[in-house]
């Protein structure tokens, strides 16, 4: 049986409940219970702050953890990387009020700086030489600045809608921040065992993601013209019709380029096209 560590709330929670669930990894949680087996795979839950999550994976109290970067890189706990997520992705930057005239990281030397992340943030200072006075806590930092708490803020953003409301800009970002799953140095071979079938369903559903399954028909003289449009993860597979001047075909194509594709395909005469979703993708 394998233990992961999740987020007990939050955006990070909700992402990698989804993962598992897309995984076909069924977790039921309950408010009241902070450990919970999968019902159709050997893993069990534990559900923590996400601040603890480092220290469980790297003390053995969980096996892995899914955690934001910010929070591994603050704790500096000692365990591996195994996989970057690619969700819940965020910057930890330092902020200052909107009407202060910022020229460099000079401006910072000699002021105070709230922080809910005190061990990035001294590192990174040290690193500059800069000489300021961190204030930490662990409520809502970006009010410091307005009552006179603190001069500057280092404090996770995302949309940046949150600095805005409370007239302060972004003016360095010290790290770009996304879910990790992380890992006791100590697992057993039976639970790397689990760990890599996990890991393989995981890469599945991502390589589903942002991906349409098209099919079309198309003329025979055309076919090397359409092929040589489409980006498809290998060779697009080729089917013959029961009229012989036509073939189908099918490929997968990144929902970034999908329109633009799709209208020169319509140029080369592709007729019928049907646009599927893709759940899983084994590559």
């Amino acid at each position: 049986m394998l233990r992961i560590a999740i987020q007990s709330k939050g955006r990070l929670y909700d992402d990698s409940m989804n993962l598992l669930a897309e995984a076909d990894i069924k977790v039921n949680p309950s408010k009241r219970t902070l450990l919970v087996q999968s019902s159709n795979f050997p893993l069990e839950v534990l559900f923590l702050r996400d601040d603890d999550i480092p220290q469980s994976v790297a003390s053995g109290v969980a096996d892995i953890g899914i955690v934001g970067e910010n929070e591994f890189e603050e704790r500096q706990e000692d365990a591996q990387v195994i996989d970057r997520l690619g969700f819940s992705k965020c910057r930890l930057s330092l902020a200052i009020p909107k009407s202060i005239h910022y020229q460099g990281l000079e401006w910072f030397d000699g002021k105070k700086i709230a922080t809910s992340y005190p061990g990035i943030l001294r590192r990174f200072l040290n690193k500059n030489n800069i000489h300021a006075d961190i204030h930490v806590i662990t409520g809502s930092v970006e009010i410091s600045p307005g009552i006179g708490l603190a001069d500057a803020i280092l404090d996770i953003v995302s949309s940046g809608s949150t600095l805005v409301h409370n007239n302060l800009k972004e003016v360095e970002t010290i790290i770009q921040s996304e879910a990790l799953l992380i890992g006791n140095w100590q697992m057993d071979e039976e639970k790397h065992n689990i760990l890599n079938e996990m890991l393989f369903r995981f890469k599945a559903v991502r390589s589903a993601q942002d991906k349409k399954y098209v099919m079309m028909n198309a003329p025979k003289d055309k076919i090397a013209d359409i092929t040589a449009v489409l980006p498809g993860i290998k060779s697009p597979t080729i089917i013959p019709l029961s009229d012989p001047n036509w073939c189908a075909i099918h490929t997968v194509l990144d929902e970034k380029r999908f329109w633009e594709i799709i209208n020169k395909l319509k140029e080369l005469g592709a007729q019928g096209i049907l646009v599927s979703p893709i759940e899983k993708m084994i590559l």
